[in-house]
């Protein structure tokens, strides 16, 4: 297990490139309106969240903010790329959940964001971050 989320695969240029453009891209596209705007807001925002599991809407919306966020950073980087796309992962099927699963129409943006977390998680982070600076040993 620790292999597959710390392993960073040879792969072709194009390929470390794709997993560059989708890390930077998805990174980039859930902090501005969505992770930092939550922590920016976060006393407002906090009464009247969702309670997501029963967790009480306090410590939800400091999940969201972590993923949203924190996730994205990591991401952006390439730092724990496929340890930080789980909590993404976990956010966009929550927004898609809250949209009542409207894959299309409307709110298709949550379900843009589970393709594209999904695809970083099975792509792995690439030559172009930081995992592959940090556990490149043993090639």
């Amino acid at each position: 297990m620790k292999k597959f989320f710390l392993s960073v695969p040879k792969g072709t240029v194009t390929s470390n490139l794709a997993a560059f453009i989708l890390r930077i891209g998805f990174g980039l596209l859930m902090i501005p309106h969505h992770g930092y705007a939550k922590l920016v807001e976060f006393n407002e925002r906090k009464a009247q969240f969702m309670d997501f599991l029963g967790l009480g809407s306090t410590i939800s919306l400091s999940l969201a903010i972590f993923a949203e966020f924190f996730c994205s950073i990591f991401l952006i980087l390439g730092l724990f790329t496929r340890l930080a796309t789980i909590p993404l992962l976990v956010t966009a099927f929550v927004i898609l959940s809250v949209h009542n699963w409207e894959f299309f129409g409307q709110h298709e943006l949550g379900s843009a964001f589970v393709v594209g977390y999904l695809a970083v998680f099975l792509l792995g982070p690439g030559k172009f971050s930081l995992d592959y600076l940090l556990f490149k040993r043993g090639r």
